[in-house]
């Protein structure tokens, strides 16, 4: 399987697992769970074929863990970033004192004014290091990070979930959360 291979069959599954379980012909479960098998069969009957070998190759190479295989290897779902309705069924988690949101720079007015929003996903995305957040804005255009308030959101009664591949996730936070870096 070439590199190029293993994009197309991880911009497959995201599709599939976090967006439109259709494009598979398959149904998630209320977790975001799908089985296997059912998964292989469907995406060949779309014409997008593979075997489990090539997936089990593109979730262990994924650099960012989007997809988890459950513990008996007889499902798969996507970490986080669903826009369809499930239920990761997560804990809240005490979040770092800080947190990072990286995004586009033409959002940075927006989200001064209006504070962050899940748009089409369930939780707002969040970064555990400015790194991490500069990498993620910058697959939106010339990035811009924001640093987030975590600590005092947390007090004030916003709950924070960290997935199973460290990204963190919040419902909407007003803008008296975020700070713009300056630097970024």
């Amino acid at each position: 399987m070439t590199p190029a291979d293993e994009k197309r069959l991880s911009k497959f599954l995201s599709l599939v697992l976090r967006h439109d379980p259709g494009a598979a012909g398959v149904t998630l479960d209320p977790e975001g769970w799908v089985d296997l098998d059912a998964l292989i069969v469907g995406a060949a009957s779309k014409g997008k074929g593979f075997t489990r070998e090539e997936l089990s190759t593109v979730v262990a190479n994924s650099d960012k863990k989007r997809f988890t295989i459950s513990p008996g290897g007889r499902s798969i779902r996507a970490a986080q970033g669903h826009s369809v309705a499930v239920d990761l069924s997560l804990a809240p988690v005490v979040p770092p004192a800080v947190l990072f949101h990286g995004t586009a720079e033409r959002n940075v007015a927006s989200i001064q004014t209006r504070g962050l929003h899940a748009g089409s996903r369930r939780h707002v995305h969040l970064s555990p290091d400015i790194e991490t957040a500069l990498r993620v804005g910058r697959r939106h255009g010339r990035p811009a990070v924001f640093f987030v308030d975590a600590a005092r959101a947390w007090t004030q009664g916003h709950r924070f979930y960290r997935s199973e591949n460290d990204v963190w996730l919040t419902d909407p936070l007003p803008a008296i959360f975020l700070d713009l870096v300056d630097d970024a």
